[in-house]
């Protein structure tokens, strides 16, 4: 598998460290990552160069998970990559619209590194 480039979006600065540690622990390559604390500081983090992966917490201040994907489609050479929410949210709800909006798939917090090798890889490897 080729080096990963990946946006973590999270208001919990600790939260994104672990998301980063657990991508490494799941054998990702990562050659580097970008964070963001919302959906309004993701956007502008795209502005740094072209991302292969995007981590997303749901429930953020300012711009939140669901409306930074609906503004994602609108980035020119984001619109095909690869979206993976991270979320406490129990609601089902949540998790349809995250999928409607253009998510690849999601994670529920806590999460273990098996988990994300699960639902990121996959992703990762499709076209």
């Amino acid at each position: 598998m080729k080096k990963v480039r990946a946006l973590i979006v999270d208001d919990s600065s600790v939260m994104r460290k672990i998301v980063e540690r657990s991508l490494r622990q799941a054998g990702i390559d990562l050659s580097e990552v970008l964070e963001a604390a919302n959906g309004a500081e993701a956007l502008g983090a795209l502005n740094q160069g072209a991302v292969d992966l995007i981590l997303c917490d749901i429930n953020m201040p300012v711009m939140d998970g669901i409306e930074f994907l609906k503004q994602l489609k609108a980035v020119d050479g984001a619109k095909s990559v690869p979206v993976v929410m991270i979320t406490t949210e129990g609601n089902e709800a949540h998790v349809v619209q995250a999928l409607s909006a253009g998510a690849r798939g999601y994670i529920r917090k806590p999460f273990t590194p098996d988990q994300v090798k699960e639902h990121v890889i996959p992703v990762l490897e499709k076209p």
